[in-house]
């Protein structure tokens, strides 16, 4: 029974976004046809309207979601045909239904069920004495449940009790009665925590939820998914419910159409059906929905920061001396070429219990003299800032830039199986010294080996749906390094994974061909690589960039599907290709109208012509050197109103996470960001970026810095 209907998807969808049903019905045949969201974002904006990766996302998901719940129908319809119950207006009823929570409520009576009070009281001859209550049309009830006492219904009052479960399995099945109940859910329902008693010691980072309440519509999704995870270690109670009595006197008024003993008894059954039946089912429905909510929120910041993360200034292919800083251990320290090549690593103690200062800064002096270091990547964790310290002491006979380098996920890099088959030989520290300084040289390159959760900037990360979040964070991973691109005979498998079409395996493939051949001439050699066809070349091709290729179109982003346009304004102007990239004069005497066709219009032909104007530019920002306020090392050096330069190390939705340089982590709370009211601090703040903070409180037992960016010029 096959009923998924694509036009009327179409319709939904267009309508729901507000978008063009051709733009979205476009939009579903490319990406039923195998087409990725930067694919069809970046080459295919004639078919779709111009859309961007967001509405691409959007109509994808709604499109899945329209085609599953399509499918639901038809387990729902083969499920009440086999009972025989299936009638024509059902089907329709069902078929033209596309709200999730209505379709359940229809199928619910049809539902095959376990056994309940009232399949039991069914089970007992009770049921026709149900149906005479519920019609209320019988004066003396209690006489007629005499007649329904037998071997298995003691007396009258037994058989009553029956048949009003059977009637409360009803009125919890009813349409009326569950949207009835829904509604004031989401008017007037209340979220309530309290502490499991004897736990207040074991839990007592929860302290702030241990008597907690606030109407659902205002808890925050923070709040939200910080109860759930004290509710699940077990040191809070959790409950999201409305008052019951305006509840209950609604749905008497639904179904109670006359006085006396069987409106008593109806209304027995209404009040046990919703505290039994109806609350606690719409409860699970609403803790499900603002579940959903609240994932889908703290996965939105988690990939926004990601975003802002993977796409941080890069320094460039530079010679780059990279330091773990440690204690005890010491320092490791790794020397890299421009390509990020590992070329000589050892380790330094410049710190207790050795104190080898003077040994440490002649060992680094010498070691960037060596390999002409240009800059200097230190990571943020232990010993970091005496580390900083000591660098900047030393008296460089070259231009050396300094730099801090986050060492989230670098621990876990280093042991993974990845960091093993690029560097099989050396331990772990070294790893992990050769990821920070990679991550100077091209954040992008470098995260992209390391699970997103791990990198540190997540709120509420292990909470939520994990399939939702992969899914998301590796669609961000995608869409960041499509729109930087990727040059195919430097790239990583890791990286080359990433780009539109190719994946794991074609990845693989190519640096296995690359290893083999030599670097690639160009573009059109990508098909030469095993397994890659004509559809993966469609939608990889325009992300991968050849410096120095023989058809200087194939270090640019424009499409090889394109060249020939290009190919075409080169000839009318009498020139070549190259002269056109590098000529802002013979760009400008192009009329674009000219080249248009059935199939490319003027959005492609301007992007071709803003990509020849800057070929193969990076469309990251520059890095800048960021540094730490001086004699500023721990929480102890701190006083409310010092005002300190940081670094923004993570966005939640309730504030800031601020680097000072004292390995503790300040707060700016949202109602500190600005002199204004903010609802997003991502309209405020970017990951990475450097800003003043004032110094509000601190609390060294608890170890929380309080920090304000009001009144503070940054």
């Amino acid at each position: 029974m096959e009923i998924v209907n694509r036009a009327k998807h179409v319709e939904l969808i267009s309508a729901e976004l507000n978008i063009s049903s051709r733009g979205v019905a476009n939009t579903i045949k490319l990406l039923d046809e195998g087409a990725t969201i930067p694919f069809i974002s970046r080459y295919r904006k004639e078919m779709t309207g111009n859309l961007d990766e967001t509405q691409i996302t959007s109509i994808r998901d709604l499109s899945i979601k329209y085609v599953e719940l399509d499918k639901r129908k038809e387990t729902i319809l083969s499920t009440i045909e086999e009972q025989g119950k299936l009638t024509d207006e059902l089907r329709t009823r069902i078929v033209s239904c596309y709200n999730p929570t209505e379709l359940e409520d229809i199928y619910l009576p049809y539902k095959p069920k376990r056994r309940t009070k009232a399949t039991i009281a069914k089970e007992k001859g009770l049921e026709p004495l149900a149906e005479l209550i519920f019609k209320q049309q019988e004066r003396k009830i209690y006489s007629r449940a005499e007649s329904f006492v037998n071997d298995q219904v003691n007396d009258a009052e037994e058989a009553l009790a029956g048949a009003r479960d059977i009637i409360a399995e009803w009125v919890s099945e009813d349409e009326r009665a569950r949207n009835t109940a829904r509604r004031h859910f989401r008017k007037s329902a209340i979220i309530r925590s309290k502490v499991v008693k004897g736990k207040e010691t074991e839990g007592i980072k929860y302290s702030d939820y241990f008597s907690w309440e606030e109407e659902i519509r205002r808890c925050a999704s923070h709040r939200f998914l910080a109860m759930r995870r004290g509710q699940e270690e077990g040191f809070l109670r959790v409950s999201i419910t409305p008052p019951s009595e305006p509840v209950i006197e609604e749905l008497e008024r639904i179904f109670i159409r006359s006085k006396g003993e069987a409106a008593e008894q109806l209304q027995l059954a209404i009040a046990d059906s919703y505290k039994r039946l109806i609350e606690p089912s719409i409860e699970n429905e609403f803790t499900a929905e603002l579940k959903e909510k609240a994932d889908d929120e703290a996965i939105r910041v988690f990939a926004e920061n990601l975003r802002q993360l993977l796409l941080s200034p890069p320094l460039g292919q530079k010679s780059v001396l990279a330091i773990d800083p440690g204690y005890r251990t010491g320092c490791k320290v790794v020397c890299l070429d421009p390509q990020g090549n590992l070329l000589h690593n050892e380790t330094i103690f410049p710190h207790p219990p050795q104190s080898e200062h003077g040994k440490a800064m002649s060992k680094i002096s010498a070691l960037v003299d060596t390999y002409k270091i240009d800059a200097i990547a230190i990571g943020n964790g232990t010993a970091s800032r005496e580390t900083e310290a000591l660098i900047k002491r030393i008296r460089f006979n070259r231009d050396v830039r300094v730099f801090v380098v986050s060492e989230d996920g670098a621990s876990v890099y280093s042991a993974s199986t990845v960091a093993r088959e690029e560097f099989p030989e050396y331990d772990v520290t070294v790893r992990g010294a050769v990821s920070i300084g990679r991550r100077l040289m091209d954040p992008l390159a470098e995260l992209v080996k390391i699970d997103p959760k791990s990198i540190g900037v997540g709120q509420y990360q292990h909470d939520v749906d994990q399939t939702k979040l992969k899914k998301g964070l590796d669609q961000v991973v995608e869409s960041c390094v499509n729109h930087v691109g990727v040059h195919l005979n430097t790239a990583s498998k890791h990286l080359l994974t990433y780009v539109s079409g190719l994946g794991p395996q074609l990845a693989k493939n190519i640096v296995e061909y690359r290893a083999k051949n030599g670097a690639f001439k160009s573009r059109n050699e990508l098909k030469k690589v095993p397994r890659l066809g004509e559809k993966a070349f469609e939608q990889c091709a325009g992300f991968l960039r050849i410096a120095g290729a023989e058809n200087p179109l194939d270090n640019t982003a424009v499409h090889p599907e394109s060249y020939h346009i290009v190919q075409k304004m080169a000839a009318d102007l009498g020139c070549l290709v190259s002269d056109l990239i590098k000529s802002e004069e013979l760009r400008s005497k192009v009329v674009l109208e000219r080249y248009v066709t059935d199939t490319v219009g003027l959005p492609t032909l301007t992007d071709i012509m803003q990509e020849l104007a800057k070929p193969g530019r990076d469309p990251r920002e520059g890095i800048k050197v960021f540094e730490f306020a001086e004699g500023i090392y721990s929480m102890d050096d701190l006083k409310p109103g010092m005002v300190l330069p940081g670094i923004v190390t993570n966005i939640t939705n309730f504030g800031v996470f601020v680097d000072i340089g004292v390995k503790q982590d300040g707060l700016v709370h949202i109602s500190q960001l600005a002199n204004r009211y903010v609802s997003n601090p991502l309209d405020v703040v970017k990951l990475h970026q450097h800003v003043k903070v004032k110094v509000l409180e601190v609390d060294t037992a608890r170890k929380r810095i309080q920090l304000s960016m009001k009144e503070v010029e940054q």
